[in-house]
């Protein structure tokens, strides 16, 4: 499995974040071909220190790196790639990498 780590930084206004999050990018994400899961944080995201800085977390999961290279290489994800700058005001970065379990 691979999957891509996304950290949202805290935005400039987090409702408004949070509303188009949940009613535009999640279902534009969700049609990216290949993808196996989708699963976002809930609730403030800390670090053993305190705040973290990161407004959420969204992880998606797919078979392999190639997969989520030619999900993002698709229509659907160079649509879902061009939504971010329309709510993330805050950055994000993305981490992408292989998996295993231990």
């Amino acid at each position: 499995m691979a999957e891509i780590v996304v950290l949202y930084k805290t935005p400039k206004d987090a409702a408004a974040f949070d509303k188009y999050y949940a009613e535009t990018h999640i279902p534009l994400a969700k049609k990216l071909p290949g993808l196996k899961k989708y699963a976002v944080s809930k609730g403030p995201v800390a670090s053993p220190a305190g705040p973290s800085g990161i407004h959420l977390v969204a992880i998606l999961t797919f078979d392999s790196v190639a997969d989520i290279q030619a999900a993002f290489g698709s229509p659907e994800g160079k649509a879902t790639g061009a939504d971010v700058p329309k709510f993330a005001s805050g950055g994000a970065d993305l981490l992408i990498f292989d998996t295993k379990e231990v």
